[in-house]
């Protein structure tokens, strides 16, 4: 079962996707080496780039729940602001106390860390696609007879 259904069955799974999220980052940097064979490295680079970019999609998708779940709590507030409050307020008013809430600013949290998270991920696809561009590169120079090109 993929982590966006995880969390979108119980929303305390929420830690180990980032756990898992963050560990899989660190073993995605190593991909972005380029050292060896570039034959090897050129032969791996779809896979890599297509597995990558689907985790970089499933964290997208977490986060976009996370906000949908956002503006659900949020807009509980502010009705309750809105509608049972002893004094009329106005709807920027209500709006301010309903951001003020303790679960409104729990859930601003989490939704950080996940952005954080989706930060990372994207400037890891850029670090693979600077990837490619260097082995299109050696390719290159080795069609135009520089054999001797070493990594």
């Amino acid at each position: 079962m993929s982590w966006f259904n995880k969390i979108r069955q119980d929303i305390a799974n929420i830690v180990p996707a980032i756990d898992y999220f963050e560990q899989q980052l660190e073993e995605a940097r190593l991909e972005c080496g380029l050292k060896g064979n570039v034959e090897r490295h050129s032969r791996d680079m779809p896979g890599v780039v297509e597995y990558r970019f689907n985790q970089l999609q499933e964290i997208e998708a977490i986060l976009e729940y996370l906000n949908i779940e956002m503006r659900k709590i949020r807009n509980k507030h502010y009705r309750k602001y809105l509608e049972g409050y002893n004094k009329a307020l106005s709807s920027r008013d209500a709006e301010k106390y309903a951001d003020g809430e303790d679960e409104v600013i729990d859930q601003q949290h989490i939704i950080n860390e996940v952005a954080l998270v989706r930060n990372k991920y994207m400037g890891l696809i850029k670090a693979i696609d600077a990837k490619q561009f260097q082995i299109n590169n050696i390719v290159k120079l080795r069609a135009a007879g520089l054999e001797d090109v070493s990594l």
